[in-house]
Order: structure tokens, then C-alpha cells, then sequence
């Protein structure tokens, strides 16, 4: 006897929710989060073909140009050099992107990876590890990324390797908070009780529900580890001198030109800070969306 639920008529008219609705969904009820993956893929864009349309070589110098400010001929200026700083500006946003993703993969990736492992096995491996992140966590990010690269020195790989051992603890203390929530469970028990190995409950049964704070947290992760970018290249102890980044063409060697030519400032500036506002406006609507506490105040 074919029941209500399994009637082919009364099938069709149950609701059928795809991934491309609940796109449309977010776009029509997030107009800020709508506007941050606006930014968010102009600029991804940009650093794609920004090798391609950059007008003028990043490194060809001028000495007849020397801090001309904007015009026809240079859009952002000139800098201390000659260079054009509209396509240093462009060129720039190749790096602090792909910093900015490096470290989301190396840094706040392996820390939820972490979480997920520590926090399951728990006993004294956990312990450890939280002793270990309670330390990392006592020195402020910015401090142990700079004290990572003056032992390391200065290259892109010390660079992302310092930024992303200083995004861990944050990234592992999160989604560890959860994953101890989730290990309580009835599902969890249940498939322990099948059989199941702690890999495979790992793989498939906590990891999947970690998804949601693990997306927020990795878009916070992302707008930071740009700021951590800019701000060491400013303290002198970010990318080589001749990698053209944002933060590079912040860095506190420019300060003296910056009275006399402040658009070497501004236009950087305004670039970095419209990356970083796209990508946290977009964590907090992906925060509202995937949080289920926060559903219902919409």
C-alpha cells in the first residue's frame, strides 16, 4: 500500500529546496552581504587580469615623474621613484589576496582540522593542545606574526607561514567549542554504537556539522590576515621590497612622503579598506544565515 508520503502526486507538491534558491534567498534578504560578494569578486577579478591591464611596468621608475600627483597620464600619482601607482595598486592586490587565502588554508583551516581531531579524542591530547593555544592566545596576533618573521626573516612563504601559526589558536578554540556540543549527541552515540571507527565519525558526522561556524570564522580569518599583511609590510617586516603589495606601499618607509603626497596613501588605503569591509560584511550575513540562534531575528 503506497502511503501520503510516498503518493507521486502529493511528492510534486512538497517544497524542493536547491543550493541555487537558497543563493537567491541570501541575496534577496542580505542586501549587505549582496554587496560584499560584489566587492569581494570585483577585486578577485581584478588581481586575475591585473597582470594583463596594468598600464605601465610596477617597477619602471621616472626620475623626471617623482611625486606627480593624479592626472591623465598617472591616475593615482606617481611615488618617491617615478612609478605609477595606479598599476602598483592594481598589481598589489595579486599578493594580499593570495596571502589572504594561503592563510586561510594554512592557518584557520588547520586550526578547525585540529579542533575537529583534539577535541574528539579529548584526555590529555586535548588538554595540550588547549595549554598550547592558551599561550599562543596570550600574545596578540599581530605581536607573535611579527616575532615568527624576525626568526624566520623576510620572504612571501615566512610571511604566510608567520600570519597563519598566529590565525590558529583563534580558528581551533572556535570550532572546538562546537565540535564538544556535537560529541554529546544522540547521532554520535548511535553511530559509535554501529561500529563506526572515530575516523569515519570525524569525517562524516562532525566535521559536516562544523561546516557553518567554520565558513564565518574563515571569512573573518581572511579580512584579518590582509590586515596582518599591510601592517607588517608597514612595520618593515612583511614581503621583500621588491614585491608590490598593499601593504608594501603603506610601509612605514613612505611615511615621509605621505605629508607631501598623500595620494600615495589614499589610494591604497581606500583599495584595502573596501576589500576588508566587502569580506566582513559578508561573514556577518553568512553568520545570520548559517546560525541558527540568529534565524529567527530576521
Amino acid at each position: 500500500m503506497t502511503s501520503i508520503a510516498e503518493s507521486p502526486g502529493l511528492a510534486d507538491l512538497r517544497p524542493k529546496r536547491t543550493y541555487v534558491q537558497g543563493f537567491g534567498r541570501f541575496l534577496r534578504q542580505k542586501p549587505l552581504g549582496t554587496l560584499g560578494i560584489v566587492i569581494m569578486l570585483g577585486f578577485a577579478i581584478m588581481a586575475l587580469v591585473s597582470p594583463y591591464v596594468v598600464p605601465k611596468d610596477v617597477l619602471e621608475t621616472n626620475a623626471k615623474a617623482i611625486l606627480q600627483s593624479p592626472s591623465a597620464d598617472a591616475w593615482f600619482g606617481t611615488d618617491q621613484f617615478g612609478r605609477d601607482l595606479f598599476s602598483r595598486t592594481l598589481y598589489g592586490s595579486r599578493i594580499s589576496i593570495m596571502v589572504g587565502f594561503a592563510v586561510l588554508v594554512m592557518g584557520t583551516s588547520l586550526g578547525a582540522v585540529l579542533a575537529v581531531i583534539t577535541t574528539y579524542i579529548g584526555g590529555k591530547l586535548d588538554l595540550l593542545t588547549q595549554r598550547i593555544v592558551d599561550a599562543m592566545m596570550a600574545i596578540p596576533t599581530l605581536v607573535l606574526a611579527l616575532t615568527i618573521m624576525s626568526v624566520l626573516g623576510a620572504s612571501m612563504i615566512n610571511l604566510i607561514i608567520a600570519i597563519s601559526v598566529a590565525t590558529i589558536p583563534n580558528a581551533l578554540r572556535t570550532v572546538r567549542s562546537v565540535v564538544l556540543s556535537i560529541k554529546a549527541t544522540q547521532y554520535v552515540d548511535s553511530a559509535r554504537a554501529t561500529g563506526c571507527t572515530s575516523i569515519r565519525i570525524m569525517v562524516f558526522h562532525v566535521a559536516p556539522n562544523c561546516m557553518a561556524p567554520y565558513l564565518v570564522i574563515a571569512s573573518v580569518a581572511l579580512g584579518g590576515a590582509i590586515l596582518a599583511e599591510a601592517s607588517l609590510s608597514f612595520l618593515g617586516a612583511g614581503a621583500p621590497e621588491q614585491t608590490v603589495t598593499w601593504g608594501s606601499l603603506l610601509s612605514r618607509d613612505k611615511l615621509q612622503f605621505f605629508a607631501l603626497a598623500p595620494w600615495m596613501a589614499i589610494f591604497p588605503g581606500l583599495f584595502l579598506t573596501a576589500l576588508v569591509f566587502g569580506i566582513n560584511v559578508f561573514g556577518d550575513a553568512l553568520r545570520d544565515v548559517l546560525d541558527p540562534r540568529l534565524r529567527g531575528s530576521r
